[in-house]
């Protein structure tokens, strides 16, 4: 688990290595854009390795439209 969590760690990191120098230090809403998307991407990671048995977005949406189905007589 400390390995797949290591790997996506070092690839999130990688990904700011090759960006970051792309980016002009005049766009700092670029910058701060970049961190945030590949700070949730590896947070989302990091909780799907830890508990891998979470229903995915599919379930979330059925959970959600289920009661809209049943009322247009679904």
């Amino acid at each position: 688990m400390i390995g797949k969590i290591l790997t996506v760690t070092v690839v999130s990191l990688l990904i700011i290595g090759f960006e970051w120098p792309k980016i002009s230090r005049e766009y700092k809403k670029e910058r701060a854009a970049l961190l945030v998307c590949t700070a949730l991407g590896w947070g989302l990671w990091v909780v799907l390795i830890l508990f891998p048995e979470l229903p995915g977005p599919t379930l979330l949406m059925e959970t959600l439209l289920h009661p809209l189905v049943r009322m247009m007589g679904g």
